[in-house]
């Protein structure tokens, strides 16, 4: 048995081999994510699904515990996975928490920066499932945290110790969490590796109460979990270090960053430059690194598209590489579901010109999604939560794909998981059934290939891949008319959406039919890309050719389209 590691010192950073190039845009890609717990438990013969006689009902308290989800699950559902059209996997951590809790599935409170959780499986488990995926030309991305530890140790008396703007200093260190009855620290016990046993390591400042305070916000615990000082250079060298071995040890491609508003700007900076510095010295020109910032662009901008100074010097280092979208998360279901007037869309992406790049570029900066793991901000609830309407699903998920952005599908989503409730759990339900499946199931799974959205889904996704316009494109929202006189932009659910991404000389058009009756609007195109008299066939459809037609000086083309339905439009490819 390999001896466990201790230390960060005792890391070695050379490859085995030649390591997986990184891709060339990762706007290429489209990423699944998924929380390992929850996604496959490697057991055979589970039964699949039926909505007409699988039996109803589950303890809500096994939403809150491990499941048993693995990564030889996740290993065997990776054509599935790659069917769908994704070519990149984001996992939730898969670090050693703390043996004891059994409710830390989510992996987010780690207790061993250097081990792989033994529910989860092993180093080797890993460095096969990353092989597997390489072998299909996927990439895979790993969450990873740099903000906190697990709650590896205690305040005095084990009390909960809340945050203190006007504290003299850091609270008194109580002892670290043990489970093992040997002398000294074990495997175990408090945490690893033993750089960060160091008291000063942690900032001790108690738990956040004011979310919305600053200072707070950088300096407090997240709930139980302890905050590191990362403003230390020995704290953040540990963690440059144990993240790097990752990269070294399994051929990790990416790493999603947690909890980035809770960290200080330069630090943050400082990791995911040494970090990407490694990455390209191996061989991986383009290692992704991107970050969850709950915020506005006004907050998000501070770590995208821009640099970040070190204090005292001129020195900058460019920080993430992209941010989760929560701008476009908080109004595109609305918006889908007709909620919300689409001018709220146009408004945030006239944003981009001033914040970021020119507004083409700037779509490397965002990985978009429509359902996560958390649902900040709204109710614990899926996109599907109380919405019979499977066709709308295939619309949010293909307004991802065809938009500005790397799109990313939290898993479930495909197969129209509905979860809702008033903690995150609902939100967090098993593929694999277990004892926690969707639907207020439990022991049947939700792999089924053939679903409609699935299908939806990955029809949209095969036509990305073809289309550079619809990866790379500057993108134009489009007047409509009903009558093909008077034109102007939607401003109300029964409506079409419509938008094109224009490439070079090429100009694909998307329609977005967000009524649930049958639509025939007419939709501006450029005219000098897409002139009056020429064709456009829908590619989503067949190849249906429509005409484009002139009023007033403008282009248009009529697209039918029926209710909660959409369309590809481009001229034909010359041959």
């Amino acid at each position: 048995m390999p001896k466990k590691l201790t230390s960060v010192n005792e890391l070695k950073f050379n490859p085995a081999g030649k390591v997986f190039p990184s891709p060339r845009d990762w706007r290429e890609q489209f990423i699944y994510f998924l929380l390992v717990d929850r996604f496959d438990n490697n057991k055979q013969n589970i039964p699949p699904y039926n909505p007409d006689s699988t039996p109803k009902g589950r303890d809500p308290q096994q939403g809150g515990v491990f499941q048993g989800g693995n990564l030889k699950g996740i290993i065997r559902r990776l054509d599935y996975i790659h069917s769908l059209g994704c070519t990149a996997i984001w996992l939730s951590p898969i670090f050693k928490n703390r043996k004891e809790k059994n409710d830390s599935y989510h992996g987010y409170g780690i207790q061993d920066f250097l081990e792989v959780d033994k529910r989860f499986g092993t180093k080797k488990d890993l460095q096969q499932l990353v092989k597997e995926a390489h072998a299909r030309g996927m990439y895979v991305i790993l969450d990873i945290i740099i903000n906190h530890t697990g709650d590896n140790w205690a305040y005095p008396g084990d009390y909960p110790y809340y945050y203190w703007k006007d504290a003299p200093g850091p609270f008194d260190f109580g002892f670290w969490r043990e489970v093992d009855s040997a002398q000294g620290l074990q495997k175990d016990d408090a945490v690893w590796p033993l750089e960060i046993q160091n008291l000063q390591s942690y900032k001790r400042r108690g738990q956040i109460r004011n979310w919305g305070d600053r200072d707070e916000a950088v300096n407090g615990d997240f709930l139980s979990l302890k905050e590191l000082d990362i403003t230390r250079p020995d704290v953040l060298n540990t963690l440059i270090k144990a993240y790097k071995y990752w990269v070294a040890v399994a051929d990790i491609d990416g790493f999603r960053v947690d909890t980035v508003k809770h960290m200080e700007d330069t630090a943050t900076a400082i990791f995911c430059n040494a970090v990407r510095e490694y990455a390209k010295k191996i061989g991986k020109d383009n290692f992704f690194i991107f970050g969850e910032i709950v915020g506005n662009d006004m907050e998000l901008q501070r770590y995208i598209g821009r640099n970040s100074r070190i204090p005292g010097t001129n020195e900058r280092f460019p920080s993430l590489d992209a941010a989760l979208d929560f701008p476009l998360y908080f109004i595109l279901e609305e918006v889908i579901k007709g909620f919300l007037n689409p001018s709220h869309l146009r408004e945030r992406y006239d944003r981009f010109k001033t914040l970021y790049a020119d507004h083409g570029e700037a779509s490397r900066y965002f990985v978009t999604f429509v359902d996560n793991h958390d649902q900040m901000s709204r109710p614990y609830r899926r996109f599907m939560h109380g919405n019979p309407n499977t066709g709308q699903a295939v619309l949010a998920i293909g307004y991802l794909l065809t938009s500005q952005g790397i799109p990313c599908i939290y898993y479930g989503t495909e197969q129209g998981f509905d979860g809702g409730g008033d903690n995150d759990r609902y939100v967090r339900e098993c593929m694999f059934g277990g004892n926690w499946g969707a639907f207020d199931t439990t022991g049947v799974q939700f792999f089924d290939d053939k679903h409609e959205i699935y299908q939806g889904i990955k029809s949209i996704a095969e036509i990305r891949t073809k289309e550079p316009a619809l990866k790379y494109g500057r993108q134009y929202f489009r007047e409509i008319s009903e009558d093909g006189r008077w034109f102007a932009y939607p401003d109300n659910g029964q409506s079409t959406l419509a938008f094109s991404r224009i490439l070079d000389t090429d100009e694909v058009i998307v329609a977005i039919n967000l009524d649930s009756a049958p639509r025939q609007d007419c939709i501006t195109v450029d005219i000098n890309l897409t002139p009056p008299g020429s064709k456009l066939i829908n590619i989503l459809a067949g190849g249906k050719s429509l005409a484009v037609k002139e009023s007033s000086g403008r282009a248009y083309v009529r697209v039918p389209l029926q209710g909660h339905k959409m369309a590809i439009l481009r001229a034909p490819k010359k041959k």
